[in-house]
């Protein structure tokens, strides 16, 4: 019996897709709370300023990772961050500021400038063109940043970028405190992430299991289920639960 349980629990582990230790990431996040971003990345301003990020960092912060050309999440999910600034019960440059990072290292300030005001021109609320920064970059900066933030993603033939959708959560130190996934967000999500960040509280809340659930699809460039890796997990569980209730029998009969 015990053969049969580790030789079950041993293929099922291959079937979907464990790893104890160092695990590849081609596309995706891998979550690196406690980390904080580099001191040494500078990037450009929409209005041409280079600047270092982690100066601009001197409160709680939104770091939004994406392409302004994007023809795919990008957009939705900078609108839908244009919406929930709108909708969040704290003011932006008060009490958090919204940092736009590029990593297509293609666009240039005109680019973001373009795009930032389109966004800020869509907010209801009073903000700052200073409370939501928009930043373009070389190669060797982006990957520090992205490096750091476990933020991988991957060029197309068509010159696009297979990519996730999420944004970072900054302590006002530069620390990594949580991921937002996904193109929607709930103020109430968004609020406590920046409560959070202010105290320097990490939280990684369920955005381990959205990440294990979804996968993201590159031809529809969306987020899609990933059947197998769930009913694999429930397999998983059904053989540890198995193997509990066979040791929990065991210890009853020696015990009696």
């Amino acid at each position: 019996m015990k053969k049969i349980f580790i030789t079950t629990f041993l293929a099922l582990l291959i079937t979907t897709n464990f790893t104890f230790g160092q695990k590849r990431v081609d596309v995706g996040v891998d979550e690196q709370l406690g980390k904080y971003i580099p001191d040494d990345a500078r990037f450009v301003t929409s209005t041409g300023d280079t600047v270092n990020l982690k100066s601009l960092i001197d409160k709680p912060a939104l770091l939004a990772l994406v392409y302004y050309e994007c023809p795919g999440i990008c957009s939705p999910m900078l609108n839908e961050l244009a919406w929930t600034i709108d909708k969040v019960d704290l003011a932006p440059g008060r009490d958090y500021k919204i940092i736009s990072l590029s990593f297509d290292h293609r666009e240039k300030p005109a680019i973001a400038a373009k795009w930032k005001k389109n966004y800020l021109e869509s907010i209801k609320k009073k903000i700052s063109p200073e409370d939501w920064i928009f930043l373009t970059g070389d190669s060797i900066n982006i990957k520090k940043v992205t490096d750091a933030a476990g933020f991988y993603y991957k060029p197309t033939k068509d010159s696009q970028y297979v990519h996730p959708a999420t944004v970072i959560a900054l302590s006002p130190e530069g620390k990594i405190t949580r991921y937002l996934f996904g193109v929607t967000f709930n103020p109430f999500d968004v609020k406590m992430a920046m409560l959070e960040a202010k105290a320097g509280k990490e939280n990684p809340t369920i955005s381990k299991v959205l990440q294990f659930c979804y996968s993201y699809d590159p031809e529809g460039r969306s987020y899609t289920l990933n059947i197998t890796r769930i009913i694999g997990a429930i397999m998983l569980l059904g053989v540890g639960l198995f193997a509990a209730v066979l040791l929990f029998k065991k210890r009853s009969k020696t015990t009696e």
